[in-house]
């Protein structure tokens, strides 16, 4: 693409997802709302491309699209989880951990990514990056095996995240 192109929209992507989301957040359709999210969705992005020195480049939209599903997917599996266990398991039984994830991600969008996946789904926070970056810190509301949820941290997600930002 032209550098003109990228001038005018830094981040193409962004400039789609935030008009959308805008339509989205209102109450009806209407084509001024459109064009006015059309209108954000470029703003935004160019006031703030100064701080995007570094654009991730091999970014693959597809697997990023299953990715979210499957987040859902595992969000709505914790939601019921979290509920049992709040439901059933006395206060003084549970056992909560916290668990250090060490990170192969080396972009930070990645590890932003990761760190948000893991506090959207309900009974886990991610709760503090490393001064390199080279691990997660991670609390628990509940778990048996604190290695287990290590490694499906790292498999489930992460390995998935190395290949959506290589």
């Amino acid at each position: 693409m032209t550098r003109a192109f990228y001038w005018l929209l830094p981040h193409p992507f962004l400039t789609l997802l935030l008009a959308v989301v805008w339509i989205l957040l209102q109450n009806e359709f209407s084509a001024g709302m459109a064009v006015f999210g059309l209108i954000l969705g470029v703003i935004i992005p160019w006031g703030t491309s100064i701080w995007w020195p570094d654009t991730p480049k091999g970014f693959r939209v597809g697997k990023m699209a299953s990715y979210i599903v499957m987040v859902m997917w595992d969000i709505i599996v914790a939601n019921i989880q979290v509920a049992w266990i709040v439901l059933t398991v006395p206060n003084a039984k549970l056992k909560p951990a916290w668990i250090v994830v060490p990170l192969e991600l080396v972009q930070p969008e990645a590890i932003t990514v990761l760190a948000g996946t893991i506090t959207l789904t309900p009974g886990t926070v991610s709760a503090d990056l490393s001064d390199e970056g080279h691990s997660l810190l991670v609390h628990v509301l509940h778990t048996d095996d604190p290695e287990a949820e290590r490694e499906l941290i790292k498999t489930r997600y992460e390995a998935r995240l190395k290949e959506i930002f290589s």
